[in-house]
């Protein structure tokens, strides 16, 4: 299989994966709360950010279209 292909039905799959999942990136902080000695009480907070549903469409978009440009035969 060319290069164009395997990238076109890696595209494919990424962008099926990204609508699935709903289009959600978490990362966690850590704040100190309070410090009294050497005991400490910590807080982790997640934070959500919004990936949203048109990244995982222009996956699926630029997959498609590399796997048609992909299978032409340059003749």
């Amino acid at each position: 299989m060319k290069p164009a292909g395997i990238l076109g039905i890696i595209l494919v799959v990424v962008g099926i994966v990204m609508l699935a999942y709903g289009g959600y990136a978490v990362f966690t902080t850590k704040e100190n709360v309070a410090k009294l000695g050497p005991l400490e009480i910590n807080k982790h907070e997640e934070h959500p950010v919004p990936i949203g549903p048109i990244v995982g469409g222009v996956c699926i978009v630029g997959g498609i279209i590399r796997l048609v440009s992909g299978r032409r035969s340059s003749v």
